[in-house]
């Protein structure tokens, strides 16, 4: 039985939080132009001119989706996300540009989430950024398996995500990154490195993430029956990883 998941673990329906997790959060992640670049490659690659329509799933602001439409503008995009405020916040950055996108609010730590998306697959690919990591890992499972279902043929699946760190002493190493990266881009003016500490491992979101190991997660890809899966770019906790749909299922 898949445990229950909060509606909203994170406060991601709070405004006032969305744009403090926008501003103080995502600004700091480290690699993260090397991230998108290599998300786009990998596209690019799997997908070639054959590329048409793309999921992002956890949308947030639409970083992602963004850094696609630069690339490939005639794309189509079916942007998802739980949390109203972030997709106001996607819109802001997407809208009248001219793109075909689409916003749908949809709870995909719940089964079922797939019937509204379904109708704009098969889906040439599916990118996620930092959006899973808050689910149960039976419910990763489920999800995972429910992604390979929507991809076409040789479509990919991306994930840019927090993974679980092998020991504390690692895990420690990037927190002192996080916070030296907030305390340096002055995001908290004002404020002493050891005050950023105290809020940075007090903030509202700290127990929302239930990380699995890296390898564990390829290892459910495979199963499911993706192929060519890969870490394609780590940084501690931090990684690119995912897959294709093979072109012929078996």
């Amino acid at each position: 039985m898949i445990a229950p998941v909060p509606e909203d673990p994170f406060h991601s329906q709070n405004p006032n939080f969305v744009a403090k997790f926008l501003e103080n959060v995502r600004g700091t992640v480290p690699l993260s132009i090397e991230q998108i670049d290599m998300m786009l490659q990998l596209i690019t690659i799997a997908r070639g001119e054959r590329f048409g329509t793309f999921l992002d799933l956890g949308c947030g602001d639409g970083v992602l989706a963004s850094a696609i439409f630069h690339e490939h503008p005639e794309a189509k995009g079916v942007l998802v996300d739980f949390s109203q405020p972030m997709l106001d916040a996607a819109r802001r950055n997407l809208g009248g540009r001219g793109y075909r996108v689409e916003f749908l609010e949809i709870n995909f730590a719940q089964p079922g989430w797939i019937r509204r998306v379904d109708p704009h697959a098969p889906l040439d690919a599916i990118v996620s950024g930092f959006a899973l990591h808050h689910l149960p890992d039976a419910r990763k499972q489920e999800l995972y398996r429910e992604i390979f279902e929507l991809l076409a043929p040789e479509g990919i699946f991306l994930n840019i995500e927090h993974v679980a760190s092998a020991t504390r002493w690692t895990e420690s190493r990037l927190d002192d990154y996080m916070i030296s990266a907030i305390f340096g881009k002055e995001l908290s003016p004002g404020k002493t490195r050891a005050a950023v500490a105290r809020d940075y491992y007090a903030r509202a979101d700290k127990d929302a993430g239930v990380l699995a190991p890296l390898e564990v997660q390829c290892d459910w890809l495979r199963d499911i029956g993706f192929e060519n899966v890969e870490c394609f770019l780590k940084m501690q906790e931090l990684a690119v990883f995912g897959g294709q749909r093979p072109a012929v299922s078996a």
